[in-house]
């Protein structure tokens, strides 16, 4: 496996994989890499006959006062992983390689970053979509892996590229969760023990949501307020939000009469901690 640091030698070897006429897949990640990471690189080196893993902490998609300077970096970890794995290429830049020069130039994704986290982190996606295309321009990838705990991520991403007609095919990859249904994700890294033993509430609450509407309640509100109601019980969490928007389109629904994306983001101790569930009412 190779490891490289700069654009031009990353482009050079991805050049040699495709003379030799081998399919090359994508997964970028910002390192820290879990089982969930690992499972988008085991579906790249199963379906792709060459993948790269990027490994790049952007800065641009961090807000004033977040995580940047204390997000976990587990660099030697992410790449013994990878090569067991049979990814064949990790690209680990620096901030000055990606970004020599101050950025002039953002990718704005509107509607689908109006909502969920992008209340709160109102410059996150820019720096998201900014990041993303420059990645897949200079991996130029047949096939990217995104995981679903990302729902709002990915479906920014696939509306990306395909307005701006990237040659990429984005390959959504389902959440992967812990034995006790928290989804694994870098940031849990911060909790407590005890913070730990109660964060699978989350996923406990959205499963409870799923069940109402089975039940027939298609009321949005009500369906939200339980969930505000078991998570401020039972967990000393900071809800940053809870909301029930359109599957597609990530709008707030009133009634739910279609699939709906579940979705929150709550703050327990230093971990901001984001899960969803897609749910059917038919």
């Amino acid at each position: 496996m190779q490891i490289c640091k700069t654009i031009s030698e990353t482009r050079a070897a991805i050049a040699q994989a495709r003379q030799a006429g081998q399919t090359i897949g994508f997964v970028p990640t910002m390192g820290a890499l879990h089982q969930g990471h690992f499972s988008l690189v085991s579906q790249s080196c199963a379906q792709c006959d060459f993948t790269v893993v990027s490994i790049f902490v952007n800065p641009t998609q961090f807000g004033p006062n977040e995580d940047l300077n204390a997000y976990p970096r587990t660099f030697d970890a992410d790449c013994q992983g990878c090569q067991k794995l049979g990814a064949d290429l990790i690209f680990a830049p620096s901030a000055a390689e990606m970004y020599p020069k101050p950025n002039l130039t953002w990718i704005n994704v509107e509607k689908l970053t109006e909502h969920l986290c992008g209340t709160s982190r109102p410059t996150h996606f820019r720096g998201v979509c900014t990041v993303v295309a420059k990645l897949l321009n200079i991996v130029q990838p047949d096939r990217a892996y995104f995981g679903q705990k990302d729902a709002q991520q990915l479906a920014v991403i696939q509306r990306m590229v395909a307005d701006l007609n990237f040659p990429t095919t984005i390959v959504p990859c389902a959440t992967v969760r812990e034995e006790d249904g928290l989804a694994m994700s870098s940031r849990n890294a911060y909790l407590s023990h005890e913070q730990r033993r109660l964060a699978p509430v989350l996923y406990q609450t959205l499963q409870n949501a799923a069940e109402l509407i089975k039940q027939g309640n298609t009321n949005a509100t009500d369906i939200i307020a339980a969930m505000t109601e078991k998570i401020t019980t039972q967990t000393p969490g900071q809800i940053d939000y809870i909301s029930i928007v359109d599957k597609e389109l990530l709008h707030p629904v009133a009634t739910i009469e279609a699939p709906v994306l579940i979705a929150l983001a709550v703050r327990i101790g230093k971990a901001r901690l984001i899960d969803n569930i897609v749910v059917d009412p038919s």
